[in-house]
Order: structure tokens, then sequence, then C-alpha cells
């Protein structure tokens, strides 16, 4: 039988004083699952076993068929650019939901991605700074505008910013990207601000 038993955790760690772009930690607010003790069936849910070392992954590494499916789909997504949106693009649609969330990890490990595939820094971090009213230029305004709608509520996402997209020049399957991007990132944005919460730079960065 597995144990479940979870330990709560207190840190008295300071929490980054705005959204940045830089590499943050994390500390979980629960007892990760003892590395020692992962099975193969543990392993097997963790799909990369280099995950292993993190203490995120080693809290929802308790249920691992749910982790598994989870992270199948967080690759599918961000890493499955043969078609649709541009990776840099998808990248914004999980900054966007995630600076809407507040979610400061998050946003600085999308934001940094989608500076990356972009080479746009400036207009990625205006995004961080002003938030996603900022102007970014009418392409990555729609996906912005529409990864915050889609945050906020399902219902808030209409058709009117579907027409805002295809104007914008995205394909069906682009505006699905944006969709699929952003609905993931608002649920795993809830999660990790449940489990944990973000600290600053390390010396290591």
């Amino acid at each position: 039988m597995t144990d479940t038993t979870t330990t709560t955790l207190a840190h008295d760690l300071p929490h980054p004083e705005g959204f940045t772009q830089e590499h943050l930690g994390w500390v979980p607010h629960l007892a990760p699952f003892p590395i020692d003790e992962l099975t193969e069936r543990h392993f097997s849910g963790l799909v990369d076993r280099s995950r292993a070392d993190s203490e995120y992954f080693r809290l929802l590494v308790r249920d691992p068929e749910i982790l598994a499916a989870r992270t199948r789909t967080d690759k599918d997504i961000f890493y499955n650019v043969a078609d649709g949106l541009p990776r840099a693009e998808r990248e914004l649609a999980a900054a966007a939901a995630s600076r809407v969330n507040g979610c400061v990890f998050c946003a600085s490990v999308h934001s940094r991605f989608a500076s990356h595939y972009s080479k746009r820094e400036a207009d990625v971090q205006r995004l961080l700074d002003e938030g996603v009213g900022a102007d970014l230029g009418e392409r990555w305004n729609a996906i912005v505008e529409a990864a915050a709608a889609i945050t906020a509520t399902p219902f808030a996402f209409t058709a009117a910013h579907v027409a805002r997209l295809r104007a914008a020049g995205l394909s069906d399957a682009e505006i699905s990207d944006v969709i699929h991007g952003a609905a993931f990132f608002n649920w795993a944005n809830r999660l990790m601000l449940s489990l944990g919460r973000a600290t600053p730079p390390s010396a290591d960065h």
C-alpha cells in the first residue's frame, strides 16, 4: 500500500518582488515524495527520469498515472511544433495566462522561452511589466487578449476573440494552439500556486 502521508513545510525565504525573466526558485508547502523511494512506476509517471530532481514533480508523482498524462499533454502543447503556432507564441500564451494568475514562477519560465524563440525580449518584458494590456503589436495583442480571456473564465473567450485572431493572420490550427497553451497553463498555474511558492533568483543563475 502506498504511503500518502505528507508533511507541511514552512519557509522564510522571500518572494520575488515582481515579474521577471530571470531563473527563479520554487519551494513546496508539502514534503515531496522521497527520491530514494521512487519506483519504476513513479519514473514512468515522470516520463523524463531527470524530473525526479524537481520537488514539484515529486509532489505530483504521488499519482504517477495522472502525472504521466499531464506531462505528455504539456510536451505535446509546447514541443509538437511541426504544424500550428510557432513555439514563441505558444510560450507567449502561457506567459500571458501566468501574468493574469499572478504565477511569478511560471511567468518567468514561459516569458524566457518566448523571448528566446521570438528574439523580442523587450516586448515580452513589457507584458510582464505592464500586464496583458501592453501593446505588443496586433498579432501578439490578439494572442494575449485571447489567453487572458480563457484564463479569467472559459465563458469570457468568445467568437470575437477568434475573429480577432483570424484577422491577425492565425489559422484555425494556430488558434487551437493558443487555446490549449493558455488553458493548460491556467490550470498549471493554479496547481503550482496551491502547492508552493516562488523564491528569488539563486546565485547559480
